[in-house]
């Protein structure tokens, strides 16, 4: 029950913008981040594409803040769940596909058979093209949630085991903990990268079809 209260949280921790010249480090620090994030995934976009500038950029910050909150000791990662991934990915791969179909229909469409396929081949290439765009948004939400818990279940495995035999063998306990740290800075990583490659996916399929 307390899921939308976690995944709102992390927006209270944003300082909020002031109208004044000069602001204090933590918001000027906000907004260099936002630009370089806004100016990152807008560059392979043509105009048309720039109108989704706020809701990839806010998705990104979204995603970063929770996935980042998600490695605190007693705290849930709802991008671990992939009822949650999925309803991010397939609302927002949809709506890229149906502003392709909307405003270029035959440009988008003739990505399901590139130019000079040989006759024989046509139906086998449409069928597995089809195919391959239909499965985006499964792999999108999987990517995300596969990597999260992967690495979850790996901090959990070896701090147990760090506990374990703290009284029994401890250099190997100590051999564990180094191991933890070090997994904890790459999950530090991945949980900032996978927040990136999502909407970056969603850019690059925006993209296509604008």
């Amino acid at each position: 029950p307390l899921i939308l209260i976690s995944m709102t949280f992390p927006a209270l921790l944003l300082p909020s913008m002031s109208n004044r010249w000069v602001t204090d480090r933590l918001s000027t620090l906000q907004l260099w981040l936002v630009n370089s994030i806004t100016k990152q995934l807008m560059t392979p976009l043509n105009e048309k594409g720039h109108k989704w500038a706020l809701i990839l950029t806010s998705l990104m910050v979204f995603l970063l803040l929770i996935n980042l909150l998600g490695l605190l000791p007693y705290t849930f990662t709802p991008t671990t769940q992939l009822s949650m991934s999925l309803a991010l990915a397939f609302p927002l791969w949809l709506a890229t596909l149906l502003t392709g179909l909307r405003n270029q229909p035959s440009v988008s469409l003739g990505h399901l058979l590139p130019e000079g396929t040989p006759t024989l081949l046509i139906p086998a290439l449409v069928l597995i093209e089809t195919t391959s765009l239909l499965i985006r948004p499964l792999a999108l939400g999987v990517r995300l949630t596969a990597n999260l818990t992967a690495g979850h279940l790996l901090i959990q495995l070896i701090s147990t085991a760090t506990v374990a035999l703290f009284s029994v063998m401890p250099m190997a306990s100590l051999l564990a903990l180094l191991i933890l740290l070090l997994l904890t800075i790459l999950e530090v990583a991945v949980a900032m990268i996978q927040a990136y490659v999502f909407v970056l996916l969603l850019s690059l399929y925006l993209q296509e079809n604008t």
